[in-house]
């Protein structure tokens, strides 16, 4: 099979070679098989790229009306669902998802642009009534330069998550994407181009960590825009604080996944089957903790064993396919060593905890479900971002809350009941950013999505994520004519 060469990076509306002559292999997962080459980029190209966004702010795009950024990139929405299905290939050979799952993924991100699009000449600042013989308003401007850095699970769906406000906002942006996943950014650009952008206005660097690091620390990005760990989001943070760069991070989640006796039972074991292991586990809103009141939890425990057992992990271009593989093999081994845990630290498993039989390359695991942990184990405290569910029992409402929010983190949580006052009671103690009610993680570009505590800082999506990218500007002027008295006569 010949390996495809994206040899150039995106940089001021070119493509250009990078100064080094480094390259990032990008290994199928499905396969463990080098399926990309793609150009790397360091230090120089990142001043760069700094250069040329800070020059489309200060040239054509700093000048184009709101309505007009609407209507460019509501063409380069339109022209990502005329080439979703080649965009979905290339980001299933990147990270190993379904072609159905990713296919799904990119028409959503050409939506979240379309939403964006028309929100663009939508957000405005305000008057306030300061004094009678003064006019007094808000300009909501953009912040000027904006980098930002993409996770490997879903690049183009959260690519868009950022594109989107950042671009309606008015700002100029820089991409980096992660390095396991390098190659659907580049196909992305090419659509950039096409959409008629001004020079500079979207940039692309593939690279290592060293390409992040030199983003978050140079004095000429206002803003890091940043989907992945929290280890990393805390050396962004401190990178940006040498120049107080403003900092939006999604840094993952452990949610809870709360089932109550009173809960319409087959709903919730279908959603929760589907929350657990949907995209192999790696995103950071899975079902990963089920806590499930006494009366139903071993009835639940083996239901959602025994829907697990039929998942079927496979390639991801066989229609078959359920679930694809992890997207590296760093991700598998962390997962199996999560497994690992889990056995040693006595929970029950009930299904999965080995590698699926009949596909013998390819970072595979199967869906596995354990039942009994520990709340405060590792299994059911850290993120493991792998196809693992820890369920749980609990006696009562007190104790449901009580350990749904006994974690360092809070971007999504959910409760099935049937009670309409438990529901609003326990939505509203539940530590999270986003909070379902008989189902779960309802992601739209409408709703405001983020987290409290470790799972990061801001909010994407809706129009708060516009203000995410403009600065408050204050204006007063005096519409009077009177001299004021002079306090040092």
């Amino acid at each position: 099979m010949s390996v495809a060469q994206f040899d150039r990076l995106f940089i001021g509306g070119e493509w250009v070679a990078p100064h080094a002559a480094g390259r990032i292999a990008s290994i199928d997962p499905s396969t463990e098989h080098v399926w990309a080459e793609v150009a790397a980029a360091d230090a120089a190209d990142v001043e760069d790229a700094v250069s040329a966004a800070r020059a489309a702010m200060a040239g054509p795009w700093g000048r184009t009306a709101p309505t007009e950024r609407g209507a460019t990139i509501a063409r380069f929405a339109d022209l990502i669902r005329r080439d979703a299905a080649r965009l979905a290939e290339i980001e299933s050979r990147d990270n190993g998802k379904p072609l159905r799952d990713t296919l799904g993924e990119v028409q959503r991100a050409a939506d979240w642009l379309t939403f964006f699009a028309g929100a663009a000449d939508k957000v405005n600042g305000e008057q306030i009534p300061y004094r009678p013989d003064a006019l007094a308003y808000t300009r909501l401007e953009p912040v000027g330069v904006v980098a930002a850095i993409l996770p490997w699970n879903s690049p183009i769906s959260l690519a868009s998550w950022k594109l989107g406000p950042g671009l309606a906002a008015g700002n100029a942006m820089i991409l980096k994407p992660a390095e396991q996943t390098p190659a659907s950014m580049l196909a992305l650009a090419a659509l950039v181009e096409e959409a008629g952008f001004p020079a500079g206005v979207v940039n692309v660097l593939p690279g290592d960590g060293m390409v992040g690091a030199a983003l978050s620390a140079h004095p000429g990005v206002a803003k890091v825009s940043f989907t992945g760990s929290h280890e990393t989001a805390i050396r962004i943070m401190r990178s940006a604080s040498a120049n107080l760069k403003r900092c939006s991070f999604e840094c993952g989640g452990k949610s809870p996944f709360i089932v109550f006796a009173d809960a319409d039972f087959d709903k919730a074991l279908s959603v929760a089957t589907h929350s657990a292991f949907r995209s192999t586990g790696q995103s950071c809103s899975m079902a990963s903790r089920i806590f499930v009141e006494r009366p139903l939890y071993e009835r639940f425990a083996a239901g959602l064993a025994e829907r697990a057992q039929r998942i079927r992990p496979g390639l991801p271009f066989d229609p078959k396919t359920h679930i694809g593989p992890q997207t590296s093999a760093e991700q598998r081994d962390k997962t199996e060593g999560y497994i690992a845990l889990g056995l040693e630290g006595g929970a029950r498993l009930l299904a999965g905890g080995g590698r699926p039989e009949g596909l013998p390359n390819g970072y595979f695991v199967q869906p596995t479900v354990f039942a009994d942990a520990d709340n405060r184990s590792p299994l059911a405290q850290e993120e493991i971002f792998g196809p693992v569910t820890a369920v749980m029992p609990f006696d009562g409402e007190e104790e449901a809350i009580a350990l749904a929010n006994d974690t360092r983190y809070g971007l999504v949580g959910g409760l099935w009941t049937r009670d309409v006052s438990r529901a609003h009671r326990v939505a509203a103690r539940i530590e999270s950013g986003l909070v379902s009610v008989n189902t779960f993680r309802p992601v739209h570009f409408m709703l405001p999505y983020g987290g409290y505590k470790m799972s990061g800082i801001g909010r994407e999506n809706g129009f708060d994520a516009m203000r995410e990218y403009m600065e408050t500007k204050t204006v007063v002027v005096d519409l009077s004519d009177a001299i004021p008295p002079d306090p040092f006569a």
